[in-house]
């Protein structure tokens, strides 16, 4: 297998070329992009550099990929990145800057000519600069131990991109120009792949032996998104939300405070644990309120997307245990028993569901309680186990981990955080004990470095995983971080809840079309000028217009402080009339809150949103008044949102057969 490259030089030449020279080894075959054409091409060793060519500021630290937009087509370059830990012997590294490099040399990535290529440009830097992309030069970040173990033999003679798991290499839909020529396994060296997720790694020492604990998250590129925007399943069996989390210990027989340089442990133990959206047709329609408007599908072939999700998980991680945290009461309800309806007609032997109450078993701040779940989970996590790598005897010794934990609650964030932590714990005590670090009548808790930084480490990875998803940190992470609930850690839930209620309202469409752009869910027209829709607001005017009169009338009613009192009478008329349009004005906007929630554009949920097949529907707010006094003063709904929702269930049609065919497509092209 050839090694990454993990440092570049970059020569443009004017017009023609963008030249990637390695700085190590020396004399190594350079890589050159003709911007012309497109095409790629390995050099041989020792080429000379055009002396037409110029030297990039900045050092490259590796390729991403390349990203065709509506004007050209662009090469994406990593000029910073991150020292994160040493695992293993292998350097981990999150991915810190990056540039946009354009083919077409008529086109600039800082000034684009057309507002449509800039405005894909921008949702290309936003996605960027706003994930966590980890990566390294010598190891595979996307597989867990265990798959890397049985898949050992094969991989001495597989590039790095090789043996990438598909569904945790992120940048795969940028990578594919590479990865689709002739010459793919001669550039290898160029194809660096990345995961978002989470990476921590903390060393201790216990009675004698040091310890290190790592924890690493895994996102799928399969069905990603925000919050509101990407919930349940689709067709393929690919959940919202997926992330495989996977707890490594490392354990070595040396002396308690002496330096260790070390890195191939004696004892490898990894325990993983999954999680995803509910795997049913459901969806959350925004529409202001701080409940969204829940949607169930109830599609013919809801059963069978299911068992291909869950005949997925099996063939990958053995049997699974199903926790469903979702309330059984109010709101959640439906989503509950949809789950349970489903799951019932799958006929899945190797899939056990369980059902945990969380917010009634833990109300009052009785946090403790989720032992109860533990212990019902205990028998299971014995007869799943753990992967252990025993490095002593002169044939390793290997146990292997036979089952995965499934948990989901709505989000699969706050109470399925708690929920994997509190799992976690409990296998990690069990590991210690079993490998004789531990006694029987010692526990985690019992060490408090150790026992820190797993709290530290399993709020962090909580943390990061909202941010990805729901736009805000965890909550629920002071239990994570303190075992204990605390009145401060309400305070701090309640100002996170505002924080997602304001992005996921207003900005998360945004946020969702850079994900359909990067992970190649949707492809971008070619031609701007049938692009301009992207951009243009086509709602009507009053629509426009409110929240103009809304802000006017509160600016009026704060300059009416500052009038003489020159009358109470003509004051009492001025704040009253002010007070009416603001309020009018406020209640038409929450009647019609759908056209003011941030909806994506590149693939707009109108199928959710005026779904009217069967299912369970909790209300239709947003939409205007509804009833007869609704259909007299309804506004006319002929045009499309500004937001690309068309109003009347249906999505505009294209206006002519080419607008059509640049559209694009939203099947997956990798």
């Amino acid at each position: 297998m050839k090694p990454l490259h993990q440092r570049l030089s970059l020569f443009v030449d004017g017009k023609d070329a963008y030249t990637f020279v390695p700085i190590e080894p020396l004399g190594a075959q350079s890589l050159t992009i003709h911007r012309a054409t497109g095409d790629i091409v390995l050099n041989p060793p020792n080429k000379a550099i055009p002396s037409t060519a110029a030297r990039y500021e900045k050092t490259v630290y590796g390729i991403l990929g390349m990203i065709s937009l509506a004007l050209s087509e662009y090469v994406v370059i990593m000029t910073g990145r991150e020292h994160r830990a040493r695992f293993l012997g292998h350097d981990i590294y999150r991915a810190a800057d990056f540039d946009i490099l354009p083919l077409n040399p008529n086109v600039s990535a800082q000034n684009p000519s057309h507002p449509v290529e800039g405005h894909l440009l921008a949702l290309v830097r936003a996605h960027l600069f706003g994930g966590y992309f980890l990566f390294s030069y010598t190891f595979d970040l996307s597989r867990r131990l265990q798959a890397q173990w049985s898949e050992s033999e094969s991989d001495t003679t597989r590039p790095l991109w090789k043996q990438a798991d598909d569904r945790f290499f992120w940048n795969k839909f940028l990578q594919s120009r590479l990865i689709d020529t002739e010459i793919a396994q001669e550039l290898s060296p160029y194809i660096l792949p990345t995961i978002y997720g989470t990476f921590d790694l903390r060393t201790s020492y216990i009675h004698g032996h040091r310890i290190q604990l790592c924890l690493i998250s895994r996102r799928s590129r399969y069905r990603a998104g925000t919050r509101y925007f990407r919930r349940g399943i689709d067709h393929e069996g690919h959940v919202a939300n997926f992330n495989e989390t996977e707890q490594i210990l490392l354990v070595e027989e040396s002396a308690a405070g002496r330096i260790s340089n070390i890195e191939n442990f004696t004892h490898k133990l990894s325990f993983v644990q999954i999680r995803g959206s509910v795997p049913v047709f459901w969806g959350e329609i925004n529409t202001l309120r701080y409940k969204p408007d829940l949607q169930i599908m109830d599609l013919q072939n809801t059963v069978d997307a299911m068992r291909l999700h869950l005949e997925e998980q099996i063939s990958l991680y053995g049997e699974q245990c199903l926790i469903n945290l979702v309330n059984q009461k109010g709101h959640e309800q439906p989503v509950k028993e949809a789950y349970e309806r489903a799951i019932a007609q799958t006929e899945l032997p190797e899939a056990k569901y369980r059902y945990f109450d969380f917010h009634n078993e833990c109300k009052h701040m009785r946090w403790d309680r989720i032992n109860i779940l533990v212990e019902k989970m205990q028998e299971d996590l014995v007869n799943f186990g753990y992967f252990h790598l025993n490095m002593l005897q002169a044939e390793p010794a290997v146990k292997i981990q036979k089952g995965v934990v499934r948990t989901n609650c709505m989000d699969n964030l706050d109470r399925t955080n708690v929920v994997q932590a509190a799992l976690a714990k409990w296998t990690l005590n069990y590991q210690l004990k079993d490998l004789g670090v531990l006694t029987e009548g010692e526990e985690l808790d019992d060490f408090q470095a150790l026992s820190q930084d797993f709290r530290e480490m399993w709020a962090d990875h909580a943390d990061l995983i909202s941010r990805a998803y729901a736009g805000s940190g965890a909550l629920k992470t002071d239990f994570t971080r303190a075992n204990k609930r605390t009145k401060m850690g309400h305070l701090e839930d309640g100002y996170k809840s505002v924080m997602r209620y304001i992005r996921n309202n207003y900005f998360d469409g945004a946020r969702q079309d850079g994900f359909d752009l990067v992970t190649g869910a949707w492809t971008p027209r070619k031609n701007p000028i049938t692009a301009v829709s992207l951009l243009a607001d086509t709602r009507p005017l009053i629509i426009r217009s409110v929240p103009y009169v809304a802000s006017f009338s509160l600016f009026m009613i704060c300059a009416g402080l500052t009038l003489p009192r020159t009358s109470d009478y003509s004051l009492l008329y001025y704040f009253t009339l002010w007070f009416v349009i603001a309020a009018l004005s406020i209640i038409f906007i929450m009647l019609h809150g759908i056209d003011y929630v941030s909806w994506p554009r590149l693939i707009p949920p109108t199928d959710i949103i005026h779904y009217k097949g069967p299912g369970f529907r909790s209300a239709h707010h947003g939409k205007g008044l509804m009833g007869p006094w609704g259909q007299k003063f309804t506004i006319s709904r002929k045009a499309v949102t500004a937001n690309g929702v068309v109003h009347g269930g249906r999505k505009r049609a294209p206006t002519n057969y080419m607008e059509e065919i640049e559209k694009g497509t939203k099947s997956r092209v990798d």
